[in-house]
């Protein structure tokens, strides 16, 4: 596997060397909230830059359907990320041609060089042949450190790696070995916590991991579907009706692949999804006709927070409840603050992953305790359900 060890130990002196990063940010009116992605690529910019090579950073941002749109330009990230490496950067407003070609061959030591959105190009989303050779014209070496991107078939993750000897980057080697850790390598018992509104988005997933977890702990409007799989009534809650025999199918090979299924016992119940509505608590059987179960009950944190207590690792997906209104954040924060706690004593590893995923765990403050987090979306939920990424494939 050509890792980014075997990589910084070439000779970088005065190569130009293509770096795949994922500068995907959240910006309002010019400025970034969220710098969590640019930060994680720091370090393999930073030791480029210290061995003497000149980085030429490419991405995308948000989705021009391949063609110009001031609105989702990299322009606006000039700024913080120079000030994150502390070095000059260079802009060119279009990541193909004769200038882009021009600000490569003049790029000075130290220097780094930021190509304008791949995506205002139709090529990079059709991995077109043309379009990714021209993206390596006088480049000498190709790293991928866009994990939250491998999962596409794009010219900038596997196209250009038909034309240039081609490594992982730090943070992508970092992330890779994190999962793989979780789910082919793990100290056990391990446990997985599944989340979200919809079984439908995870039913892969999950049929995956039961064959890899001991426990899998359903959280989220997800488990709504669940319930109603048993019979029973949702009241006006959330759940996917077409899925209720895809429900009845997981918990049956829940039982054959000898992994405990864990279902809230009890919600979080209300009339409104609002912040500061009433509630009150319901039994998973006894849910009020006019009401929705917005939240995972005490009864049940006390359950998850128990089983979690037997665990080694802990790999999170999800929320548990519908986090972004208080009070139904109370679910997801407290076995949030379980893992954490668990983790800082150092009894047990936890990696999460997926962008609700991320958002949840901040809101509970526990982001940075975790053992590790990816800011994946889509490429974590496919490594999830097993599947080798289109991005990886060539590097490894």
């Amino acid at each position: 596997m050509p890792s980014s060890k075997e990589f910084f130990k070439l000779d970088l002196k005065n190569k130009l060397i293509l770096v795949r990063v994922d500068l995907n940010l959240p910006v309002v009116n010019g400025v970034v909230q969220d710098e969590t992605r640019l930060q994680s690529v720091l370090p393999t910019i930073q030791e480029i830059i210290k061995k003497g090579g000149k980085v030429v950073l490419c991405s995308h941002f948000g989705r021009p359907n391949g063609e110009y749109n001031k609105k989702y330009s990299l322009k606006p990230l000039i700024e913080p990320l120079s000030k994150a490496l502390n070095c000059p950067i260079v802009f060119s407003p279009t990541c193909i041609g004769p200038e882009a070609e021009e600000l490569k061959n003049n790029l000075k030591e130290g220097q780094t060089l930021l190509l304008e959105n791949l995506r205002f190009h139709k090529g990079e989303e059709t991995n077109n042949k043309d379009f990714s050779e021209d993206l390596t014209l006088g480049i000498d070496y190709f790293v991928n450190d866009a994990f939250s991107c491998s999962h596409r078939r794009h010219s900038s993750t596997v196209g250009v790696t038909n034309f240039l000897p081609s490594f992982m980057g730090t943070h992508l080697e970092k992330e890779i070995k994190a999962l793989e850790g979780v789910l082919n390598n793990p100290n056990k018992p391990v446990a997985a916590i599944i989340g979200g509104s919809k079984v439908s988005t995870k039913i892969d997933v999950i049929n995956f991991l039961l064959k890899k977890m001991d426990i899998i702990i359903i959280g989220g409007a997800m488990a709504n579907t669940f319930v109603a799989a048993k019979g029973l009534d949702v009241g006006k809650s959330l759940f996917e009706k077409e899925c209720i025999d895809l429900a009845k199918e997981l918990i049956e090979k829940s039982q054959n692949n000898n992994c405990n299924l864990i279902l809230p016992t009890d919600f979080i119940v209300s009339k409104n999804l609002k912040k500061n509505a009433e509630y009150t608590t319901a039994n998973f059987d006894s849910l009020p006709h006019n009401m929705m179960a917005l939240d995972i009950g005490p009864k049940s944190i006390e359950l998850i927070n128990k089983n979690i207590n037997n665990c080694k690792t802990i790999l999170w997906n999800g929320p548990l409840g519908a986090f972004e209104t208080y009070p139904f954040d109370k679910g997801t924060n407290k076995v949030a603050s379980h893992v954490s706690s668990l983790t800082k004593q150092k009894k047990i590893l936890s990696v999460a992953g997926g962008g609700d995923t991320v958002s949840a765990l901040n809101n509970a403050k526990v982001l940075n305790d975790f053992s590790y987090v990816s800011t994946a979306g889509g490429a974590f939920l496919e490594w999830l359900e097993g599947k080798v990424l289109p991005g990886i494939e060539p590097i490894s």
